[in-house]
């Protein structure tokens, strides 16, 4: 049997570890999320970003079942596309949030900008549910001049024994309404 004070220390070792791990909301550097799209990007306009919009972009990781007490998880892939023939589309955030409205993962360091008719996507791992069933997305994207509003949405699938399930959430303008 170890004496006690081995023990304390595997302790204090395993505190040290935890506590030096990187927090849920950051991504490493190395693990850039849109580098299978890199021929999808382009070098950011030069010009003044004169055109700027917030998407909020329902992804339900998860839904209940049945009675309400079973849950589905579903993989979530985001899919960003520049619907401009002509002009690049920066984007500036694409931030993932929990149920409760909570930040989980920031998935832009700093800004990229995307090619005409370009895409982009996030995925998130069926395995991954910090989400919950309330999870989304916002999105910030910006112009220089105007622009064709981009095409923003989440496709949701998931299986369970035969049954395999999947569909659509599309993104929607983040406006302020009512008097100001």
């Amino acid at each position: 049997m170890p004496p006690p004070s081995f023990k304390i220390a595997a302790v204090v070792a395993l505190l040290v570890l935890a506590s030096s791990a990187p927090a849920p909301a950051q991504r490493p550097a190395a693990d850039n999320p849109l580098a299978a799209f890199a021929t999808s990007l382009t070098s950011l306009p030069a010009a003044a970003l004169t055109n700027k919009g917030l998407v909020y972009v329902p992804a339900y990781s998860a839904l209940r079942t049945g009675s309400g007490k079973a849950m589905l998880d579903f993989a979530v892939t985001l899919s960003i596309q520049n619907a401009s023939e002509d002009n690049p589309l920066v984007l500036d955030r694409i931030d993932y949030f929990d149920t409760a409205g909570k930040l989980v993962e920031k998935f832009l360091a700093s800004p990229v900008a995307l090619r005409p008719f370009g895409t982009v996507e996030i995925f998130v791992a069926k395995d991954d549910t910090r989400g919950g069933t309330g999870a989304n997305f916002v999105v910030g994207w910006a112009a220089a001049g105007a622009i064709a509003e981009p095409v923003i949405e989440t496709v949701m699938i998931s299986a369970s024994g035969n049954f395999s399930y999947s569909f659509v959430s599309q993104g929607r303008s983040i406006r302020m309404v009512g008097p100001q």
